[in-house]
């Protein structure tokens, strides 16, 4: 890697697909603890070992879910994981796995984030009832 910073985060874009907010201040402000700190990603996530990319990018959405990570990190692992080729549905029933370790709140945080990114919508029932909502922190 690089000791420009521009460069360092330009080239995290090119191997991850996203930059979080805090890449790019921490880039700016603490150069050092973000290559640190990717180290360990680059290790885990992107360097090829036994697990293949697509199923990474699945484990990444079932973990940052029960974590309750925040609405667009769940985001920017489903837009990559979609880019890998995988379908909604594969994405949620990963989703799903968080329900019963994790129950329906951490459950809806990452289903509102993946009905987002892939436009999902419901059915509205045909009687007259209070609305509820999404079921997630407003």
């Amino acid at each position: 890697m690089t000791d420009d910073p521009q460069q360092y985060i330009d080239d995290m874009a090119r191997s991850r697909g996203y930059v979080l907010d805090y890449h790019k201040v921490m880039a700016k402000h603490d150069f050092p603890v973000l290559q640190a700190a990717n180290g360990l990603v680059n290790a885990a996530y992107l360097d090829q070992r036994s697990l293949d990319r697509r199923t990474k990018e699945l484990i990444f959405i079932v973990s940052l879910t029960v974590m309750r990570a925040s609405t667009g990190h769940i985001q920017s692992h489903i837009r990559v994981a979609l880019d890998l080729g995988v379908s909604p549905r594969e994405i949620l029933e990963a989703i799903e796995i968080s329900l019963p370790e994790a129950g329906i709140v951490a459950f809806q945080a990452g289903f509102e984030a993946w009905r987002e990114v892939v436009g999902a919508d419901g059915l509205e029932p045909g009687v007259t009832v209070h609305e509820g909502g999404s079921g997630g922190a407003s």
